[in-house]
């Protein structure tokens, strides 16, 4: 069977969903779970919601990119918000780089449209990422 789930099995033979296989992203060789790193995100005070994307890298492949939205009153700047990730998950998972926007593009059912904030950074390349 063919879910295009990511997932893992324990020693018990405990099944765990980690992320959709087209939102992992490979940097330098290793599987990043955007489902992860959003959770990282998320967990900082001023992110209202957040969304985790491959971007193009010359070196690595793809670097991991956030795209957040703030409370309402509240700000972080991008060097803060890593370093808050850097605290919960290893380093080579943290953002690299962060937009900060006023909302995330959403779909009728209510699922970030994570393949439009990817458009714009792989337009034109041979390579492309869904």
């Amino acid at each position: 069977m063919h879910t295009g789930d990511g997932a893992w099995m324990d020693e018990d033979g405990f099944i765990f969903i980690a992320d959709r296989l087209k939102d992992m992203i490979i940097t330098g060789g290793e599987n990043v779970y955007s489902g992860e790193v959003e959770n990282a995100v998320a967990q900082h005070p001023a992110v209202a919601a957040c969304a985790v994307i491959g971007i193009p890298n010359e070196q690595w492949g793809e670097s991991v990119h956030a795209v957040v939205v703030c409370k309402p009153g509240q700000t972080v700047d991008a060097a803060d918000l890593i370093a808050h990730c850097k605290a919960l998950i290893a380093g080579y998972k943290c953002p690299r780089s962060v937009d900060f926007v006023d909302a995330l593009p959403i779909s009728g059912a209510g699922k970030v449209l994570k393949t439009k904030l990817r458009e714009p950074f792989w337009r034109g390349r041979e390579r492309n990422v869904a």
